[in-house]
């Protein structure tokens, strides 16, 4: 007997403990043009009013010479009037290299500094997206933190964004 409840405190021991996060898949569309270039992309999060509740990525060319990727970051026009001209990019944890087309996932723990810090109430997740020689497009998906139960909330893109998915687990 002493044995079992033995495993069995081991066992509960070893287990994860379980945390909350927010997963955003992005599609960038495959595009048929004649001069393409991979698209900045900013995802972040707004409050009821649009005003900005904190940045959770940037993908840009953070490879360029002399830091010469932020240039165009304005081009992210939502994105760069609410938070990105008072950043300083790089920042870590934040900034990132573009992405190619194709499906991409990126995960925030619900205690990422921007999702710890917000009260309960109504939010939207924005994904904005500008490519050179391109076009801009904006996705706003609303959403309630802290999330009540486990959701996945989708809004699809019409040229520059394609399928764009939040998945939230408590």
């Amino acid at each position: 007997m002493r044995l079992l409840a033995s495993a069995a405190l081991t066992g509960a021991f070893a287990a994860p403990a379980f945390a909350g996060q927010m997963t955003v898949n992005v599609e960038i569309p495959r595009l048929n043009v004649a001069e393409y270039h991979r698209p900045y992309v900013a995802i972040w999060v707004e409050n009821a009013d649009q005003t900005s509740a904190g940045t959770l990525a940037v993908w840009y060319d953070v490879a360029m010479a002399r830091a010469e990727g932020t240039t165009w970051l304005k081009d992210m026009r939502q994105w760069w009037r609410r938070e990105g001209r008072a950043l300083d990019m790089p920042v870590d944890g934040i900034s990132g290299a573009t992405r190619p087309p194709g499906r991409h996932d990126a995960a925030f723990a619900a205690d990422h500094p921007v999702l710890a810090a917000l009260p309960p109430g109504e939010y939207s997740l924005a994904v904005e997206a500008a490519r050179e020689v391109g076009g801009r497009e904006l996705i706003r998906i609303p959403f309630t933190w802290p999330p009540a139960g486990p959701g996945t909330f989708q809004e699809a893109g019409e040229h520059e964004l394609g399928a764009v998915s939040m998945t939230i687990e408590p």
